[in-house]
């Protein structure tokens, strides 16, 4: 296993890891933003208000690009097993 291997085997792994993380984290960016523009305009400190919207937003995001994020992962551990001898030779 040659150093330039191991290079493109963690580079392609934190590709994944981004694409598998952005829509859950930006998501959740978005709905805490807008709830915390609604809590200044309003004056409203109450530190769960966002906490309901942000749990909701995710099991959306998550019910949405579910099958995506699960291909995605599937083909990458398959990508990374089916190339697991010519790693080793």
């Amino acid at each position: 296993m040659t150093p330039d291997s191991v290079m493109h085997l963690g580079e392609q792994a934190l590709q994944v890891t981004v694409l598998l993380a952005a829509p859950i984290l930006l998501s959740a960016l978005a709905v805490g933003l807008v709830v915390a523009m609604f809590q200044a305009a309003t004056q409203i400190n109450e530190q769960t208000l966002s906490f309901v919207p942000k749990l909701l937003i995710t099991v959306v995001v998550l019910s949405i690009a579910g099958p995506w994020m699960l291909r995605l992962i599937i083909n990458f551990t398959r990508q990374t097993f089916i190339s697991i001898p010519e790693l080793i030779g």
